[in-house]
């Protein structure tokens, strides 16, 4: 029996965190050897023995585990028990072009994939709801991670301030090289570039310090927020990574559940 290896996060009590790491699964080559991404052009045999192997290691059934079909976007669904009554095509037509999941349910198990963007993981204790979003360069400009703290205030009755986050794997600052046109869409998005960009031959920004300041602006504590601090280009042994391994490739799966 395959047995993934996960990297935990201690986000708070009640709920289980994590990224996958590539090792412990089936697939193989670019793909090898976890991914649980239907979507990025894995076998699916591989795919469904990988996800088994995750549902085992999480103790859930396999339906329990979300994942949607994200299209860099910033489309957020909140996921709740009626989802769970939908034949399966309906289910996965309501995760189509999804970037962010919601939900107050115990033991579903959602989560976004990233190599190279930016995932990030909301919980509040309080209220037993937790959150998941992609956040890519173009989900960040759009301001996905704003907009999950202000629908977990909606939907949860949420206060920012008791949020918890965690900032998972995702490319640094120092290999996210972009050219000027992707500079300019943050700089007209209202980041301060003197805290996110930096200068070397081209422009570089730092996605996961974008996700953290709109965390920070939006009244979530800065000790609330958990950083990673790992980048997926220079650990690519451990974690996917799209600009070192092209598109064709798996991807990692951050999640969140609540126990």
């Amino acid at each position: 029996m395959i047995s993934p290896r996960l990297t935990f996060y201690n986000i708070g009590n009640g709920v289980t965190a994590f990224s996958t790491t590539r090792h412990g699964g089936v697939s193989k080559d670019s793909y090898g050897e976890f991914n649980i991404n239907p979507y990025c052009g894995d076998t699916l045999e591989a795919v469904s023995e990988n996800r088994e192997a995750l549902v085992v290691e999480l103790g859930i059934q396999s339906d329990r585990i979300l994942l949607p079909h994200q299209t860099h976007g910033a489309e957020i669904r909140k996921i709740h028990t009626d989802f769970f009554s939908l034949p399966i095509e309906q289910r996965q037509e309501w995760l189509d072009g999804v970037d962010g999941i919601l939900t107050d349910m115990q033991g579903v198990c959602i989560g976004v994939s990233t190599a190279d963007c930016i995932p990030v993981l909301l919980y509040d204790e309080e209220h037993h709801a937790v959150g998941a979003l992609h956040s890519g360069w173009r989900g960040t400009v759009r301001g996905i991670v704003a907009k999950a703290v202000r629908e977990m205030g909606a939907q949860f009755h949420v206060d920012a301030h008791n949020l918890k986050a965690v900032i998972g794997p995702g490319i640094s600052l120092e290999n996210f090289e972009v050219g000027d046109e992707v500079y300019e869409e943050f700089a007209g998005a209202g980041f301060d570039m003197s805290r996110v960009a930096r200068k070397y031959e081209k422009w570089h920004i730092d996605l996961p310090e974008c996700c953290r300041i709109q965390l920070i602006d939006m009244g979530v504590s800065s000790q609330n927020i958990q950083m990673a601090g790992v980048c997926t280009y220079s650990h690519v042994d451990d974690y996917f990574s799209a600009r070192r391994l092209g598109i064709a490739s798996g991807r990692i799966f951050t999640a969140i559940m609540i126990r």
